[in-house]
């Protein structure tokens, strides 16, 4: 890409995951310019983008926000408006993903293994009728989520009856939908790709993830030592060709581009599953994307400037 350009790294907002975001974007802005890019750094402010971009003389944008706005699809639609190429996902691909419930239903339609689950709204019925589709579904334990939430904020693993009252409130913190999924013990991996430029889908090594808790929540995923990367993961060769297979299959038909990276688990039994895709994940010191690419023989600022080259509109 011509580095006479300018290129604006969109980081913040209003989101719960704001300050991940911050250091995802600050990190890609320094790569990209210790890669010779022209680089502006914009803070989001959603009322103001339009003039935020402008400003910038922006000719093409990295999107760099987590959750709200950044992976739901209004920053892909307002940069569309605009005519900016952008990097990542598009409209359509991004609501999907972030939408946990929309991801889930494209799944199984699709034949994509992923956990069993309830839907919970807010206004459709009181507390303790939930307890009760939860237990009248599932054993415990289960996994309680907000719909559109990111970085594993307001999720629960609930084991016991008890605490599944403080797990939806903690949830509904977050989103005024809620996801009850059946809980697959095993073991939890990552897979992050990236969509060539002939359009081919690129699959760095797959990642096996210890978290140095009962498992892989907020503070483990963003904790310096909070976690550990074993990439390429010490798995069966069988084991990553599944987790590869079903995960380019999630990203090509929820229509995604740029880089993506799907969540997965393996059950005692080798089963496979998605449990969700991310369309923007974290650059972060401690994030998996940067380590897959790594193992694979490609460093920070290159990875950077791969995904500057997926922009577009």
């Amino acid at each position: 890409m011509d580095k006479d350009i300018t290129v604006a790294v969109v980081m913040g907002g209003p989101s719960a995951e704001e300050q991940i975001s911050l250091s995802t974007g600050h990190a890609m802005a320094e790569a990209l310019r210790g890669k010779g890019y022209q680089v502006k750094e914009i803070r989001l402010v959603p009322h103001n983008f339009f003039e935020q971009v402008k400003e910038s003389g922006a000719d093409v944008v990295v999107i760099a926000v987590h959750g709200l706005y950044g992976e739901d699809g209004r920053l892909q639609s307002a940069l569309e408006m605009m005519g900016i190429p952008y990097t990542g996902s598009g409209v359509l691909a991004s609501s999907l993903s972030m939408n946990k419930l929309a991801a889930k239903r494209v799944f199984l339609g699709s034949g994509i293994p992923t956990p069993d689950y309830i839907f919970l709204h807010r206004r459709n019925r009181g507390k303790q009728d939930m307890i009760k589709a939860i237990t009248d579904k599932f054993s415990l334990p289960v996994v309680v989520k907000p719909v559109s939430q990111g970085s594993s904020l307001g999720v629960t693993i609930e084991k016991d009856v008890s605490g599944l009252q403080k797990a939806l409130d903690e949830a509904f913190r977050y989103d005024e939908e809620v996801l009850v999924e059946q809980y697959i013990a095993g073991q939890e991996t990552s897979v992050c790709m990236i969509r060539r430029k002939d359009g081919t889908v690129k699959v760095w090594p797959v990642v096996l993830i210890h978290p140095h808790a009962e498992w892989y929540d907020f503070n483990a995923k963003y904790s310096v030592g909070g976690v550990e990367h074993l990439v390429p993961a010490p798995l069966p060769e069988e084991i990553i060709q599944k987790l590869k297979d079903i995960s380019v299959n999630a990203y090509e038909v929820l229509g995604c581009s740029g880089v993506a990276r799907t969540d997965c688990m393996i059950d005692k039994d080798g089963n496979c599953y998605v449990l969700e895709m991310n369309t923007v994940p974290g650059m972060t010191p401690t994030s998996l994307v940067p380590d897959a690419a790594r193992a694979d023989g490609t460093d920070f600022g290159e990875l950077c400037e791969m995904i500057l080259e997926t922009a577009h509109l």
